[in-house]
């Protein structure tokens, strides 16, 4: 991960496959999640199944296990696999989707803060 502002908090991370549960991984049974220390940058997860996946990355500097809004805006930094644009909202599954086709795939997203 790029661009994380502070070491305060947690990095949330999911990662899944299920375009019906991107970005949130809430009613994703087979999502693999991870919960970093801010200071740490790089995370794995060994031995996936070579399909596509995408990323949702959220930096929880204040700990409350959510992503904190503001009418609908993220206090909070964000960040997807492929950096898919943001636009109205988060991007579609497809817009993050990357393909796993061996041990070496490697996403470096740079996380987002708008305020």
């Amino acid at each position: 991960m790029d661009n994380v502002r502070s070491t305060k908090g947690l990095i949330r991370i999911c990662l899944t496959a299920d375009p019906q549960n991107f970005p949130a991984c809430i009613d994703d049974a087979n999502a693999l999640t991870r919960n970093l220390p801010a200071n740490e940058r790089t995370t794995s997860f060994a031995g996936l199944p070579q399909r596509g996946y995408a990323l949702a990355i959220i930096h929880d500097e204040n700990g409350n296990s959510k992503l904190d809004t503001f009418a609908g805006i993220p206090r909070e930094g964000f960040g997807f696999s492929r950096n898919a644009p943001v636009r109205f909202g988060p991007p579609s599954f497809s817009a993050a989707r990357f393909a796993v086709a061996g041990d070496a795939e490697i996403q470096q997203v740079k996380m987002r803060y708008i305020f």
